[in-house]
């Protein structure tokens, strides 16, 4: 029987979406073991938190200092941790594990401001231990499939890309109502940081573009605006992008698009073909090559490449989606951290630490371009 990874997590206590969502996906594939966390920023939230998902209270912390010092003494301590924090909480826990050789997996975006981002990257560098993060939709199989085709040249010179990330969820106040932790915390920039849309979704569409086409962003012109009266952080975003060989495209990021759900979409065209995806029918994606018939690009079915086929767990036109697509980054980080064959192969497709760096930078530069009229910015190079 193959060894399970002992998995601990920070944060995901009552009231949080997250949490649940990553020790689902953990358990997906029976790669790894719940037994330890820190589940709420008060010991008396993370004792109910932990009883309620039924945690060994002898193993549920009351802080994440105390966790990662008595977890890192244990014969049998964890193996990787998860943090599921709001995003201002991101960078002190992580640290506290690499520190200890403990490897973290992290929710997106990696921390909440650009400092803090680099301090992670310096304590990555000198700890044993692996940073992942979890910009799951790049564990679609057809996303990885499109990133095949591209890498393999059927679309031939990249030209545009095109991403929109549209939800309604914020149209209103719902900060103020005391019934959404969600929105109370994704909107204040004490605990989100400087951005808003383009912090939480946003980081995703750049992150998913870049993946899938294998180029980085070099500049934006970023108009970000505030809709809905007094919230502190903007709604909504329209981003013109500059990337590396002359590819240009642009972004449209909302999460006051009246009854939009997760409406995200994903364009990229070269100058032999195209590709088109949506997240909310993500087991296909379109392919169009130039003087021929479009094609349909299906998770599971025929394909050009093997991009999709080890990401795929149950046969074509039996669907999967968002959890599978989440677990395929837990699974993934579980076979690089058990040193299996893949191992480097994987490291070359794993959201990383250099990866939320840059993510970073993408959410500061749009900030900075809409303070200043809309003017292009360069992503810092530091």
């Amino acid at each position: 029987m193959t060894k399970r990874l002992k998995l601990g997590m920070v944060g995901g206590g009552q009231g949080a979406f997250i949490g649940a969502v990553h020790r689902l996906c953990a358990r997906m594939d029976d790669k790894y073991e719940f037994v330890a966390g820190c589940l709420s920023s008060t010991p008396e939230k993370a004792a109910a938190s932990a009883e309620e998902i039924g945690l060994d209270p002898l193993r549920s912390y009351p802080d994440f200092k105390t966790m990662a010092d008595k977890e890192s003494k244990r014969d049998d301590g964890i193996d990787v941790v998860s943090i599921v924090t709001p995003n201002h909480m991101h960078a002190e826990p992580v640290i506290e594990f690499l520190n200890r050789d403990i490897h973290v997996i992290c929710d997106k975006p990696m921390t909440s401001t650009l400092e803090d981002a680099y301090r992670i990257v310096e304590s990555a560098s000198k700890s044993k231990a692996n940073f992942f993060l979890t910009h799951n939709y790049s564990g679609y199989p057809v996303v990885r499939e499109m990133r095949s085709l591209i890498k393999n040249g059927e679309l031939g010179a990249l030209r545009i890309v095109k991403g929109s990330y549209l939800q309604g969820w914020l149209g209103s106040k719902e900060e103020d109502t005391g019934l959404n932790k969600q929105a109370e915390w994704r909107t204040d920039p004490k605990r989100s940081g400087v951005a808003g849309a383009v912090g939480d979704i946003g980081s995703h569409t750049m992150h998913l573009i870049e993946f899938i086409t294998g180029e980085k962003l070099l500049s934006v012109a970023a108009d970000l605006t505030t809709f809905v009266d007094g919230r502190k952080l903007e709604d909504d975003a329209s981003v013109l992008l500059r990337m590396t060989n002359n590819i240009k495209g642009n972004l449209s990021i909302s999460q006051i698009a009246t009854c939009e759900e997760n409406n995200f979409k994903i364009s990229i065209y070269g100058d032999k073909g195209a590709l088109h995806w949506s997240q909310e029918n993500p087991n296909y994606a379109m392919f169009n090559k130039l003087g021929q018939a479009n094609q349909i690009v299906s998770r599971g079915g025929f394909i050009l490449y093997d991009g999709s086929l080890s990401s795929t767990r149950v046969p074509p036109g039996h669907p999967e989606g968002y959890l599978e697509a989440f677990a395929q980054i837990y699974s993934d980080a579980a076979d690089v951290i058990m040193n299996k064959p893949n191992k480097l192969e994987l490291l070359d497709i794993l959201p990383n630490v250099k990866d939320g760096l840059h993510i970073m930078k993408f959410i500061n530069a749009c900030v900075d371009s809409s303070n200043s009229n809309s003017n292009w910015t360069n992503l810092s190079t530091e």
